[in-house]
């Protein structure tokens, strides 16, 4: 490079008319990416809520789709439409048999009113904080009315029952924050844990007194059923010795009818056969006899 070499000045003419072209585009493409920038697309799960530069709500788009808002004079909110659970802490409540429980709940709920929701509740933070409170005071309500046994009862009419009857409770009550609670589910009722061991040997205490109710039930259901069962066996074999002595009574005589009718037929040989008969009774182990010769006993002994 020559040192001694002179500049070289680049001259560009641009006329003002130009300058003030170029400043229009410029300008345009700004409107129009600035105008781009304002298109919000709503989707299916949500709402969206246009407020004006003070807050005043002035459109809720409902259905999923493009939409815009004016850059700096209005704001635009995003809602849930899915329906959404809200996990509250657990909570202290007394039974109408003044027992302290442990309550724990959760609730099921949806913004249904988006209009209602943004001019009473404005957040879902705020809306969990009411659902919370409605909640609370609702099941300590109903839980107050009713005894400690009735809450924890397993069957149908009484739980099941119970969480409608929260439910439909706590939708009255927020009926004007465009909220809908679908279900108020009470997950868990404990005691405190100091109330625990004395209410468990409560429970104790009442079921063995309960057991011992029934076991003396059985017991005397049980001698009942001996007693009726033995009456009935003496019954029984009572009137089995009346047929028995009946039929050998009539055997007896059918007997007696038989041998006189057969010792009718030949009196002689029925009186041998007597005397036979008493000899085999009276000579029965060998005994010492004394007799006359010459008596009719004796004919036959001595073989006349």
């Amino acid at each position: 490079m020559n040192p001694n070499r002179e500049p070289i000045e680049l001259k560009v003419n641009v006329q003002p008319g130009e300058v003030r072209g170029l400043l229009i585009w410029i300008a345009l493409i700004a409107l129009v990416f600035g105008a781009l920038s304002q298109v919000i697309f709503v989707r299916e799960d949500e709402y969206l809520v246009i407020r004006s530069w003070t807050g005043v709500v002035q459109r809720v788009q409902t259905e999923a789709g493009p939409t815009f808002k004016i850059p700096l004079l209005q704001t635009a909110q995003t809602l849930p439409k899915h329906r959404m659970v809200y996990d509250s802490n657990p909570a202290d409540v007394l039974t109408a048999d003044q027992k302290p429980i442990i309550v724990d709940h959760y609730t099921v709920w949806q913004i249904t009113d988006p209009l209602l929701f943004v001019q009473n509740t404005q957040t879902t933070v705020r809306a969990e904080q009411r659902i919370d409170a409605a909640v609370y005071s609702t099941v300590r309500g109903v839980l107050g009315k009713l005894r400690f046994g009735e809450i924890i009862s397993e069957g149908e009419s009484a739980r099941g029952n119970l969480n409608a009857q929260v439910t439909q409770l706590v939708n009255e009550s927020l009926a004007n924050y465009g909220i809908t609670v679908h279900d108020v589910r009470l997950k868990r009722t404990d005691l405190p844990e100091q109330n625990m061991e004395s209410v468990y040997n409560r429970m104790k205490s009442e079921r063995s007194k309960i057991a011992q109710d029934y076991l003396s039930q059985g017991d005397e259901q049980a001698a009942n059923i001996r007693a009726r069962t033995d009456k009935e066996a003496t019954l029984i074999v009572s009137e089995a010795r009346r047929q028995a002595a009946e039929i050998e009574a009539e055997g007896e005589a059918e007997a007696a009818r038989i041998y006189n009718e057969a010792y009718g037929a030949d009196p002689e040989f029925y009186a041998f056969y007597r005397t036979l008969e008493s000899y085999r009774t009276t000579l029965n182990g060998k005994p010492t006899i004394v007799i006359p010769v010459d008596s009719p006993y004796a004919r036959l002994l001595m073989g006349e």
